[in-house]
C-alpha cells in the first residue's frame, strides 16, 4: 500500500519565467500557423535572452509557397508576445529586442514518415507519453502543482489589472503540501519569489503585497500558525526575465505537467503541432485518466501510451489505480481501445487539435484547467466517463 501520511512539493513558474516567455512564443507561432493552415507542421523552438530572441526549427504547410509569407510576421508575434506579458524593461522590451527567425522547411524524411506509404498518418516521433489524474482536487490533479499555478495566476491577473503595480512578470513559487490518510490537508511550507519594481523594497514588502492573494487561493485552514513562508529569501529581484535568465523551450515540462507527482514522457510540448504525440498523446492520456477517475472507477489513474515513428497504432497501453481501483487495471487497458482511437488522428480528431488553442496552454499547466467553448483543452473534458464505465 502507498503511504498515506507525508508531505509533498510541487513548484510553479509564472507566464514571465524566461521559459516560459519562449513556450508563449513558440505557442503563439504554432497558433498562427494553424489558423491559417490547420494541417501545418511545425516544431518551433525559442531561445531568448538580454535584448535578443532567436526561433528556429521546421514547418510544413500544405502550401508550402506561402512559407515566406508566414514567415514576415513572426516578429510582430514575438513582439507581441512580450508586450502581453509585460516586459518593456531596459534590457528586455517589446519594442526594442532583436529577433532573429531561423525556422525553416520540414525536414521530407520526416514528414513522409508521419504521412505513411500505407494511407495511415504515423506518429511524428517514437516515445513515451504519460496521463495522470487524482481526485485530490475538483480539477483532478495534485494539489500541490494546482495551487502552485493558482497562485500564479492571480499574481499575474491583479499585477496586469493595476491592482498591484510594484510587481513584475517573473515569478516562481513551491507548495509544501501536508496529506494525511493521503489527501491534502495543509501548507507545510510556502516559497515565492517575485520580481519587483524597486530595489529599495524588501522581502517583508513583497510578502504584504502577496499574502492577501495566497490566503485568496488556498483552502481555509491550510494555512496555519505553523506554516513557514521564504518570499523573495534571497532578497532584491528587480532584474528579472530573459535579462536576469537565459530561457529555452520546453524547459519546464514537470511545471506543464503534474509537479512530480506522476511520471513524464520524453518530449516537452510547447511549439509541436498535434502530429507530434509528445503533444497530442501526452493530452489524450491525461484526458483517458481523468475520466477513468470521474467515472468513479479509481481514486488516482495513470496511463501510459507509446509509440514508434511512423506507426499510427500505439505499441503498448498500461493504466496503474494504486490500489485504488474499483475494477482491475486490466480492465481499464481493455477497454481504452474501445472508447478511443489512439492513433495520431484519432487524437485529434476526437479532441479536435487542429486549431490555434495552445499559447493560452504555455504556462500555469497544460492540465487542471476549465475546458473552453472554442475547444481550449478539450482533453480536460470527462465526456468519455460513462463509455469507459460500461466497457468495464
Amino acid at each position: 500500500m502507498s503511504r498515506q501520511d507525508y508531505i509533498f512539493t510541487s513548484e510553479s513558474v509564472s507566464e514571465g519565467h524566461p521559459d516560459k516567455v519562449c513556450d508563449r512564443i513558440s505557442d503563439s507561432i504554432l497558433d498562427a500557423l494553424l489558423a491559417e493552415d490547420p494541417l501545418a507542421r511545425v516544431a518551433c523552438e525559442t531561445f531568448a535572452t538580454t535584448d535578443r530572441v532567436v526561433i528556429g526549427g521546421e514547418i510544413g504547410l500544405t502550401d508550402q509557397d506561402k512559407l515566406a509569407s508566414y514567415m514576415a510576421s513572426v516578429p510582430d508575434i514575438v513582439r507581441a508576445c512580450i508586450k502581453d506579458i509585460g516586459y518593456e524593461q531596459d534590457k528586455f522590451h517589446h519594442e526594442t529586442v532583436e529577433i532573429t527567425n531561423l525556422l525553416h522547411e520540414q525536414s521530407a524524411h520526416i514528414a513522409q514518415g508521419v504521412t505513411g506509404e500505407r494511407g495511415d498518418e504515423g506518429a511524428g516521433d517514437q516515445g513515451i507519453m504519460f496521463g495522470y489524474a487524482t481526485n485530490e482536487t475538483h480539477a483532478l490533479m495534485p494539489a500541490p502543482i494546482q495551487y502552485s499555478h493558482a497562485i500564479l495566476r492571480r499574481l499575474a491577473e491583479v499585477r496586469k489589472s493595476g491592482t498591484e503595480p510594484l510587481l513584475r512578470p517573473d515569478a516562481k513559487t513551491q507548495l509544501s503540501v501536508r496529506y494525511e490518510g493521503g489527501k491534502p490537508v495543509g501548507v507545510t511550507q510556502i516559497v515565492l519569489s517575485t520580481q519587483h519594481a524597486d530595489e529599495s523594497q524588501s522581502s517583508a514588502d513583497i510578502r504584504a503585497i502577496v499574502e492577501p492573494y495566497v490566503r485568496e487561493v488556498l483552502p481555509d485552514g491550510w494555512i496555519t500558525p505553523e506554516t513557514e513562508w521564504w518570499v523573495n529569501p534571497t532578497g532584491t529581484f528587480v532584474i528579472g526575465g530573459p535579462d536576469g535568465d537565459a530561457g529555452l523551450t520546453g524547459r519546464k515540462i514537470i511545471v506543464d505537467t503534474y509537479g512530480g507527482a506522476a511520471p513524464h514522457g520524453g518530449g516537452a510540448f510547447s511549439g509541436k503541432d498535434p502530429t507530434k504525440v509528445d503533444r497530442s498523446a501526452a493530452y489524450a492520456a491525461r484526458y483517458l485518466a481523468k475520466n477513468v477517475v470521474a467515472a468513479g472507477l479509481a481514486e488516482r489513474c495513470l496511463i501510459q501510451v507509446s509509440y514508434a515513428i511512423g506507426v499510427a497504432k500505439p505499441l503498448s497501453i498500461y493504466a496503474e489505480t494504486y490500489g485504488t481501483g474499483e475494477v482491475d487495471a486490466a480492465a481499464i487497458e481493455r477497454a481504452i481501445p474501445k472508447v478511443m482511437d489512439l492513433t495520431p488522428r484519432g487524437i485529434r480528431t476526437h479532441l479536435d487539435l487542429n486549431r490555434p488553442i495552445y499559447a493560452r496552454t504555455a504556462a500555469y499547466g497544460h492540465f487542471g484547467r476549465a475546458p473552453e467553448e472554442d475547444g481550449g483543452f478539450s482533453w480536460e473534458r470527462t465526456d468519455l466517463a460513462d463509455k469507459l464505465k460500461a466497457e468495464v
